[in-house]
């Protein structure tokens, strides 16, 4: 018997945004060659993340046939932005729900979110996504989401959702994998086979991310703890929500979303175990990373290469603009040698080299980062030569011209008009660069570093840095002007009351 096509809509809106910075996330940001995307264009996006899982695993269904839904993928400044504007919001969010409307009968959607998308006026944006998907489609149609750990949700979203998947790892190796999940429990729920059945709770502590890699203890045992769980219990799936505290937004810090086959007394039991475990090793979740101030992380760096520990990784957690001279201005100061910086954004400075036509060996002159506020310290002047200019892929699929320059004794720095994370070091050998030949290489990262410099043993040395002040990027989000939220309703901040007193009645979507 032939089977009835399965008609399932797929759309994207996500972002990591960071309140604190000054320059919000406009309808301009997310528009440039390739953004926004639908129909083919859209599926055909980020093949090795979630949507790349969702559609491979969604094509192996003969029945199913997908819609991609004109969507914005990531704007083109990344991270590196603030508050999306409502006026944004609304347009793109109005094109998605507009094409919906206009579909013949759907039978699923699929939402390509992140978790840490903050908008003015909205105070949980992704649970008013999916809300207005439901009134767009109807209670009929089953809609399943995959998310970044580093989201701030609770139960607000699966009030209106079906099912939601999250990356357990950080740096983010499952995403695909999610996307995968996704669309297989999606399409067993259309089908009848798959019940969810979920249960959602908050766990009050709010930690910044730095201090949040999976691949040391106690953030892989907690990781380890989940996937447990969905081994030894046959279509169970337990979403950790580390939070996402550079947002300010009410439902930031930790999470847990437990989801099950028709099951509400197991998801109460997985919920429990989880949100025990977590309470009772929050103290140990907040301490387990070792941070030195820059000046003593230079001088440690200097130390490891006479030691013969190179390359060296000094890796500056708190730049969330890209802006920051912290750490420039301290290897000059130090003079070290043979050092990488990659990257300091200076899009002015990069437009005007290409503005002029430069090329390698010309005389380079300017002064570049700082001045964007007061976190990223001041402009630093170089005097050097261009090393080279060369074209570079962005983490969201975007492309930009990096600006290579040499100075000091064989050091080079990386202009970039946006903020940067370099995670792998092919990423450096795109642009012409090569990282063996440094013995320092200085990145903006907080964790995603280790996929390509500590998890496969190619740093031999990697040191944490941070500003002399706590800035953004701190680990006292205490310094921080939170206006939604109250630090003290968290862990460590205050003394918040846990197990909830509805402890035996968790939320119930």
């Amino acid at each position: 018997m032939t089977r009835q096509t399965m008609r399932i809509a797929v759309l994207q809106f996500a972002h990591e945004t960071v309140t604190f910075l000054p320059n919000d996330t406009t309808r301009e940001d997310f528009i440039y060659p390739g953004s926004p995307a639908g129909g083919e264009a859209l599926l055909a996006t980020d093949p090795k993340g979630y949507m790349g899982g969702f559609v491979q695993v969604a094509r192996e269904y003969d029945d199913v046939e997908l819609i991609g839904i004109t969507s914005p993928l990531w704007p083109k400044t990344g991270t590196g932005s603030g508050w999306i504007t409502a006026e944004a919001y609304e347009h793109f969010l109005g094109i998605i729900v507009a094409e919906l409307k206009a579909q013949p009968k759907l039978d699923g959607v699929y939402l390509a979110l992140h978790g840490a998308l903050a908008v003015r006026g909205v105070a949980r944006p992704e649970a008013d996504i999916a809300r207005r998907v439901r009134e767009a489609v109807g209670r009929g149609v089953m809609l399943s989401a995959t998310f970044d750990p580093h989201g701030n949700e609770d139960e607000a979203f699966l009030e209106q959702a079906d099912m939601a998947f999250c990356v357990k790892y950080f740096p983010h190796y499952d995403m695909h994998l999610q996307g995968e999940r996704a669309a297989r429990m999606l399409v067993r729920a259309i089908r009848g086979s798959f019940t969810p059945v979920h249960r959602t709770m908050r766990v009050p502590i709010i930690a910044p991310t730095v201090v949040m890699w999976t691949g040391a203890s106690p953030w892989s045992d907690l990781i380890q703890r989940a996937l447990i769980w969905e081994a030894r219990e046959p279509d169970v799936f337990v979403n950790v929500f580390f939070g996402f505290p550079w947002s300010d937004v009410p439902d930031a810090g930790m999470g847990l979303q437990v989801l099950t086959n028709n099951d509400p007394e197991l998801a109460d039991r997985v919920i429990r175990d989880m949100a025990e475990w977590m309470w009772r090793r929050r103290e140990a979740l907040l301490d387990t990373v070792k941070i030195h101030p820059m000046k003593d992380g230079v001088a440690l760096a200097r130390q490891a290469v006479s030691a013969g520990k190179a390359p060296v990784l000094l890796a500056d957690y708190s730049d969330r603009s890209g802006y920051a001279t912290w750490l420039l201005q301290e290897i000059i100061a130090q003079k070290l040698e043979r050092t990488l910086i990659a990257t300091i954004a200076s899009p002015d400075v990069v437009r005007s080299v290409l503005a002029a036509g430069a090329k390698a060996g010309d005389a380079f002159d300017a002064e570049i980062g700082g001045l964007f506020d007061d976190t990223a310290g001041d402009a630093v002047r170089i005097h050097g030569t261009i090393r080279l200019i060369s074209g570079a892929r962005t983490a969201h699929g975007g492309s930009s011209e990096w600006v290579c320059v040499n100075f000091g004794i064989g050091n080079v720095l990386v202009l970039s008009p946006n903020l940067v994370q370099i995670v792998e070091p092919s990423e450096l050998r795109q642009v012409g660069l090569e990282p063996e030949a440094f013995d320092v290489i200085a990145i903006k990262s907080r964790a995603h570093f280790r996929r390509g410099f500590d998890d496969s043993g190619f740093a031999p040395t990697i040191l944490l840095v941070e500003p002399p002040q706590p800035f953004m990027g701190t680990v006292h989000l205490e310094a921080l002007p939170y206006e939604n939220l109250r630090l003290t309703d968290y862990y460590p901040y205050g003394d918040p009351s846990f197990p909830p007193s509805n402890w035996t009645k968790p939320h119930d979507h």
